[in-house]
């Protein structure tokens, strides 16, 4: 069996913004990163922005003090695309809806769940909560309301409701038109899925 006769690429690893994120996520300077490690900002500015490599030296003092390994600058991003027509459907509960989950089952840092909500579609009558941190509600199209326990919000095409996760909710409807919401749930470093409270 031959082996595809496949040409190695010259183009360069672009690990600039990989370090740039590093540098961010720990809320350092430049400035500071330069006194750590005994380079220089301008440096530094290079190599972030990919206009100069530096040394395994330097690359390996660079990451000891960012608290990264030098394999994690070139490890390909970890995505994932889901098509919506193999989107698992959910069900958190209420009458008129079809709730899908849209993104990757294996995502436990956050969840978005894409839902269509038929005319006068309802949640529970009793408000309940969802085991997550926090909680968007962001309305595509139509209208929604979304109930908590202190006020009622009628929301429109557009707009977004932004709430702690456990705050007691539901929501319902009461048009005569469909109503496409977006919930994202941002879950706590543990990741579980979330588990509806009533």
């Amino acid at each position: 069996m031959k082996a595809l006769p496949v040409e190695p690429s010259n183009a360069p690893i672009a690990i600039g913004p990989h370090i740039r994120a590093a540098r961010q996520a720990h809320r350092m300077t430049i400035g500071q990163v330069a006194e750590a490690t005994g380079l220089t900002k301008g440096f530094l500015s290079r190599v972030e922005r990919d206009l100069t490599s530096p040394s395994v030296a330097s690359l390996v003092t660079l990451c000891q003090v960012l608290s990264i390994s030098i394999g994690d600058l070139f490890a390909a991003p970890e995505t994932h695309h889901s098509r919506w027509d193999e989107s698992p459907h959910v069900s958190l509960g209420g009458t008129g809806i079809d709730e899908r989950l849209v993104t990757a089952r294996s995502e436990r840092r956050l969840q978005v769940i894409r839902a269509v909500v038929e005319p006068h579609g309802r949640g529970e009558s009793e408000l309940y909560t969802v085991d997550c941190e926090v909680e968007v509600l962001h309305v595509a199209s139509g209208r929604f309301t979304l109930m908590l326990s202190n006020e009622d919000y009628e929301l429109s095409a557009g707009d977004t409701v932004t709430f702690p996760g456990r705050e007691p909710h539901s929501w319902s409807n009461p048009w005569d038109e469909e109503a496409v919401v977006l919930w994202t749930l941002v879950h706590p470093s543990s990741g579980a899925w979330p588990e509806r409270e009533i």
